[in-house]
Formats: structure tokens, sequence, C-alpha cells
């Protein structure tokens, strides 16, 4: 079910900081349409941890009535608070998600057996598939593979999203379970190197921005059309790299405004980019005609 490429969606925000449901429906449709093969909405891409209790349902909603019986739903619930993130979990598995990805406790830096019995709390809780998330370079602490080993064994725990940007630490992960447990990058300019290994596909960023082209780039590997699926990441590689020139989801957010998919606004502390940084991002999408095509798939 979550496998290929998942985008982490932004979340679309008026320009009085207001949640912008009518530009997040057409954001998910131009997803769907462009053969995207799953959703991820409220990550931390999306901007989760600026998002109300009660905003956080509402994108997953929408999400979830577009993509129904089109695309699967994978929807945000992490956090530090076990408890908080099993009723979340709760509440999403009741507004019809199809799994929840859930990024390790942050900032309080509990130890392995700490995480162990987080996820398997939430999993005997959640009546849904979990996608685990690590992210060391944003949450401070790592899920060993010998955790992942142990968790791969509880039944509704079906993969994970392994953002180290360590590929030996994925390649040891995809050695030590079985071939069932899904293996996605967190990274999409390490995509490629993760599927070689065996994993199974990305949740991404850059596929906010190009969907079809990553949605493509991922089925040639997973068809072992390598030479192909190298020619479009040769291609997209620097719109992938300047997506993380200032911290995710600033570019990609302000790359998309130039695009005309949304009013380019952020939540605090996230704020515009540095006007150096933003001629950058406008520079790559020029020389991809990523501006041009967008306002004129937008004419039409």
């Amino acid at each position: 079910m979550f496998t290929g490429t998942g985008t982490a969606l932004v979340t679309p925000f008026r320009v009085d900081g207001s949640l912008d449901e009518s530009t997040l429906r057409a954001l998910v449709k131009r997803q769907i349409d462009a053969g995207i093969d799953f959703l991820v909405p409220c990550g931390t891409t999306g901007e989760s941890p600026t998002l109300t209790y009660e905003e956080h349902l509402r994108v997953v909603e929408i999400t979830v009535e577009l993509a129904h019986g089109k695309v699967p739903v994978l929807g945000g619930a992490g956090g530090y608070n076990t408890s908080e993130v099993i009723e979340l979990g709760r509440e999403l598995a009741e507004r019809g998600v199809d799994g929840i990805l859930s990024v390790t406790p942050y900032y309080n830096k509990p130890t392995q057996e700490g995480l162990y019995q987080h996820y398997r709390a939430i999993a005997e809780a959640v009546p849904l598939p979990i996608i685990l998330y690590s992210v060391q370079g944003r949450t401070g602490v790592n899920i060993e593979p010998a955790t992942v080993a142990r968790l791969a064994q509880i039944d509704n725990i079906i993969g994970i999203k392994e953002a180290s940007g360590n590929i030996s630490q994925m390649a040891t992960i995809l050695n030590l379970v079985s071939r069932e447990f899904i293996v996605l990058s967190g990274d999409d300019a390490i995509t490629l190197p993760q599927m070689v290994l065996g994993g199974r596909g990305v949740i991404s960023v850059v596929s906010n921005e190009i969907p079809a082209e990553m949605s493509r780039m991922v089925r040639l590997a997973r068809d072992n059309r390598w030479e192909e699926a190298r020619e479009l990441h040769r291609r997209f590689h620097p719109l992938m790299e300047i997506n993380f020139v200032e911290s995710n989801p600033i570019p990609v957010k302000a790359a998309m405004g130039e695009m005309g998919l949304l009013e380019a606004v952020w939540r605090l502390p996230m704020v515009p980019p540095q006007a150096e940084n933003l001629a950058r991002i406008r520079g790559v999408l020029e020389g991809l005609g990523l501006i041009e095509r967008a306002h004129a798939a937008c004419a039409d």
C-alpha cells in the first residue's frame, strides 16, 4: 500500500495565516491526477507542529475525502507524548486514513528501549498500519537497526521512513528485516541508491513540485530501468538539493509560490527564505521550465 512515491504534502495558508482549504483541495487533486502512489498529510513538511488539533484533523479529512478510492493516505501522527500520539492516531483512524506515519519522540531523546515501548504502545492502541519515521537530524534521536528489527516483529508496524542520510544504516536495516517490511527513503536525493539496496520508494518533498516526474523515476527504478531513472534523477537533482537550502518546508513552499500553486505563507517560526536563496530557487525552477509550465497549466 505504501510503496512507490508518497508526497509529504505541504499545508497551504492564506495571507492572514489561516488554513487555505480550497488550495489544499487543488494540491491534492494535482497529486492524484499526476499519478502519485500515496499521500502523506500533516507531517513536518506540512508544518504539523504549528497546526491546531482541529486543523490537523481537517487537513486529513480533506485529503481522505479527495483520495478515497484513488490513492492511500498515510496521516502524520507523531510526537514525544505517547498518549497524545495514540489519541491522534485513533482520531485519524476514525477519519479513514489507511495508515499513520509516526516520527520519533523529539527533544527528550528516549533510549532505544523507550523507543520500542513507545511504538509498541501505539501499535497496540491504534488499529492501523504504522510507518516509523526516523530523522535524527531533526529529532536528535535515531531508531537503530536492531530496534527497527524488533519493531518489525509487531504485526501492524509495516515499515520505516528512513531519513538518517546514512546509506550503511539503511543497508543494515534491509539486511535485518523481512522482504515484506517497507523501507522508504526520507531524502529525495538518495532514493535511487536506497532502492538499489532493496528499498521500496520514498516519502518525498520534491514531489510537491514534480509529482509526475518523481513518481516516474521511482517506477522506473522499481522496474529495473536504471538508466532512465538516473536520467530523471540527474535532471531534477538540483531541485531536490535547493529544497533544503534553508529549513524544510521554507524552500519548497517558496518554489510552489513561484509556480503559482499556493500563497507562499509560513507559520512562525518558519519565515520566508533569504532574498539570495529565493533567487537561487527561482533560478533552478526557471532552468527546469517549471514556472512557465505551471503557469500554463493554471491558465488551462
